[in-house]
């Protein structure tokens, strides 16, 4: 775990990272960092390090994942008000389903932002929060409020434009298996696997694998752990790509997503 001095002025407000994929933590810090208002004091890969090391420090604001290694991120938001009653957590995760924005609000979340959100929504997200206001990712906000309209609705389903052959392909798919591995594993030819992915792309309006894969965490078609470790590689797919353009492009780009090209 790194944890930085304790050493800010008056005007900075304080923050913790809690999130256990280390190039994630690492372009957070950077990305923050470069704000004279914002200081990291801390950070910590798991659930425990986080409560201990909020305990110790006090920190203005908690930026936290849901998923972590030592217990989940809701017990994890519990246990930081706990220790720190008057500590801001803002939640920073893969996860856009209702159960896990519905939870993470019942918790005591105070925002709820997508891993995937600009450089620009995160920070508005980051002040919002500490000034004492609520702040959700459009998506997240979009799912409240569809949530809402559709709770007396026993047959609504996050992704109804999908048979239920097409949701066991996409979930395969999204663990990372092959055509060929999906084929076996349903007793299908390959030619129909791709057909079958094919059509998920066209009914959802995606375009590659990290897509689907993206739809899929989001929708809560796999476990948590799994879940987690896709959206990671997505990630890391995503930087690499980003280094491999040049420095030049790479500078350009680095505004728009939570990773820096300097780091």
């Amino acid at each position: 775990m790194r944890e930085a001095t304790l050493m800010f002025t008056k005007t900075s407000a304080s923050i913790v990272l809690v999130e256990d994929h280390t190039i994630l933590r690492e372009g957070l810090r950077a990305l923050i960092e470069l704000e004279p208002d914002l200081k990291v004091v801390g950070e910590a890969s798991t659930a425990a390090e986080g409560v201990r090391l909020v305990r110790g420090s006090s920190p203005t604001l908690v930026i936290t994942d849901l998923a972590m290694p030592g217990g989940s991120g809701l017990r994890t938001i519990d246990e930081l008000r706990a220790v720190c009653p008057n500590v801001r957590v803002l939640v920073l995760t893969a996860y856009c389903t209702d159960e896990h924005i519905v939870a993470a609000l019942g918790a005591g979340a105070d925002g709820y932002m997508l891993k995937d959100a600009s450089r620009a929504e995160l920070l508005q997200a980051i002040r919002s929060v500490i000034a004492g206001q609520k702040y959700f990712s459009k998506p997240v906000s979009a799912r409240l409020v569809s949530g809402y309209l559709r709770r007396n609705d026993p047959a609504s389903d996050p992704c109804p434009r999908i048979t239920e052959r097409e949701r066991e392909v996409l979930t395969r798919i999204a663990l990372g298996e092959s055509s060929k591995r999906v084929a076996m594993a349903l007793c299908l030819s390959v030619k129909t696997v791709e057909k079958h992915r094919a059509n998920l792309m066209r009914k959802l309006a995606l375009h590659n694998t990290a897509a689907l894969t993206l739809f899929a965490v989001r929708n809560g078609l796999l476990p948590t752990q799994d879940a987690e470790r896709c959206f990671a590689e997505v990630e890391l797919t995503r930087f690499r790509g980003r280094l491999e353009v040049g420095s030049g492009a790479a500078g350009n780009g680095a505004q728009d997503g939570l990773i820096p090209a300097a780091v």
